[in-house]
């Protein structure tokens, strides 16, 4: 008889899993990205310029200043490839890279485990990713 688990169960293996992840070289590489980020004045004074440019772009949007608008948001592309040439913000962006591809994979390999777990468990073809019922009603007989 196979072992039945609750929804609770689930979480919590989850839960764990996720303190798995948070303890990684990727999440730990991230942390201290992010960290650097945070002590740069450079970088602090450019997320600021540019936040402050975005809010004038929405406001000469709504007014509909398209001139000014184009300039505002001509302004706000030279800081934000500024700010992109910045090794720490490059080292920044590629950790959230890393850890995105980590829990990719985590979720990828929990979708296909299950689908595989089905098909096995009903008796279907792995190779053609059909659960038992699907290979029984696709040769057009019943067995």
């Amino acid at each position: 008889m196979m072992q039945k688990f609750t929804k609770d169960d689930i979480v919590a293996k989850a839960a764990e899993l996720a303190k798995m992840i948070a303890e990684t070289e990727e999440v730990d590489f991230f942390k201290r990205a992010e960290a650097q980020i945070n002590e740069n004045e450079r970088v602090r004074n450019l997320i600021a310029n540019i936040k402050a440019l975005q809010k004038q772009a929405v406001n000469l949007q709504h007014y509909g200043k398209k001139e000014a608008l184009k300039q505002v948001e001509a302004k706000i592309d030279k800081l934000e490839e500024e700010l992109d040439g910045i090794p720490v913000v490059q080292e920044f962006k590629q950790s959230q890279v890393d850890v995105n591809d980590l829990l990719q994979i985590v979720t990828n390999t929990i979708s296909n485990t299950v689908t595989d777990e089905i098909i096995k468990s009903t008796g279907g073809d792995l190779l053609k990713g059909q659960t038992g019922s699907q290979v029984k009603y696709s040769s057009g007989t019943l067995h």
